[in-house]
Order: C-alpha cells, then structure tokens, then sequence
C-alpha cells in the first residue's frame, strides 16, 4: 500500500505539472498578438478551426482528467467505485483513441509538411507572431509529453472496431468543419489546401484521416511491449 500511494503521489504530480503546462500554453496562444498579416485567429471559426489549438485543448482536458483521477484514487479506499470507473475509463479512451494519434499526427504531419515547404503550413511571418517556444510548444512537445503518459500507467485499449470508429467519427467532424469553414468565409484553413486540386485535395484529406489508423496501433504496440514486459509486470504486482 505504501508503495502504491507513493507511485499515486508522484504519478498526480506529473499530471498536474503536464496539466499547468498545457493551460499556460493554451493561455499563450490566446493572448497572441493579431496583426492584419495573420487574421486567422479573428477570421471565420477563430482559433477552433485549426487542429493545432484543438489538439491542445485536448490535451489539456486529458491531462486534467489524469490528475482529477490521481487524486480520486489517492482518496478512495477500498475497491474502486462507479465514479472512480468511469473516470479511468474515460481518461483511457481519450488517451488511446485521441490524444496519442491525434497528437503524434499533429506534429508529424506539421514537420514533415514545414521540412517541405514551410509557406504551405507556417508562413514564415508567423516567426514575427508566434514565439519559437510557443511554435515547438503547439507541434513539438506534445509528442514526449504522451510518451512520457505511455510509459507513467497502463491504458486499457478498446476493441480495434470502437477504436477505429471513434478516430472516424472524430475525422468526419473535423473535416465536415473545415469543409463548412472554407464553405461559409471562403477560406481554407491551411495553405496547402489552397494549391491542390479537387482531387488532390480529396486525397490528402484521406492520407490525413487514414494515417490516424497505424499511429492508434503504434500506442498500441509502445504500450502492450512496456507493460507486459515481465520487470513491468513484476512492479505491478507489488
């Protein structure tokens, strides 16, 4: 019992500094200075258009939820109740099925797209606007931080079918608001978007909400191979 409250202690910590983290960022990007160079954040849909900002707002309610859990289970006594259920499995789901392949999508496709062409998806006035920590804080960060939740507890994964039905149901919603965004203001809300074709853009949209598939089965796979390795299996039992 000692050993776990100490790993419960530790583990609530963590969350919550992930946590404060997260809200410093989210406030960061809010209080941007707009100039009339990049009215992207004032134009149609404000910030909530952009998966960047969604993704941190994601991230922030999941690790609050981490530590709102910590700190139930640290207070519970006993075999846990529906409360303390639902909490674990909600903080599962959303880890497993959104955070971790939203988030790797996030910063994968970001650097991969800016290695290529920078101006396609971080025009470089946005160096003017956008503090360099601030930019690494949105697309770099994210990544080790949901390592470091991978490896901190185990996640249970759902049924590949409710998993891949969820990543779709999150990709139809977003993409149906970028579509409505572009549909109601006449913009696009990356780039890049505006230099491909009809079918170009149909195919990089699905690349896109394809590729969110094997990235749910990398988590997968990083968490199955740590937590049932037999040292992680031994920690567990104690």
């Amino acid at each position: 019992m000692a050993a776990r409250a100490v790993i419960l202690k530790w583990r609530g910590f963590i969350h919550f500094a992930i946590f404060l983290w997260y809200c410093f960022t989210v406030n960061a990007n809010c209080s941007l200075e707009i100039t009339n160079k990049h009215p992207g954040a004032r134009s149609y849909g404000g910030r909530w258009k952009y998966l960047t900002f969604l993704n941190l707002v994601l991230h922030t309610v999941f690790f609050g939820l981490c530590w709102l859990t910590d700190l139930v289970l640290h207070l519970s006594s006993g075999p846990p109740g529906r409360l303390t259920t639902l909490f674990v499995n909600v903080r599962d789901f959303l880890f497993t099925v959104l955070a971790f392949p939203v988030g790797a999508f996030v910063c994968i496709s970001f650097w991969t797209i800016y290695s290529f062409d920078r101006e396609l998806v971080y025009p470089k006035f946005l160096d003017s606007i956008i503090p360099l920590w601030l930019n690494h804080a949105m697309h770099t960060a994210i990544v080790p931080l949901l390592l470091i939740e991978l490896y901190l507890q185990p996640h249970r994964y759902p049924r590949k079918s409710r998993a891949v039905s969820g990543l779709a149901l999150f990709c139809a919603a977003y993409l149906a608001w970028v579509l409505w965004v572009h549909h109601a203001s006449g913009i696009w809300v990356y780039p890049i978007m505006a230099h491909l074709s009809p079918v170009g853009l149909v195919l990089f949209l699905a690349a896109s909400s394809l590729a969110l598939v094997p990235l749910y089965l990398l988590g997968e796979k990083l968490s199955l191979k740590y937590w049932n390795r037999p040292e992680t299996q031994k920690k567990k039992k104690k």
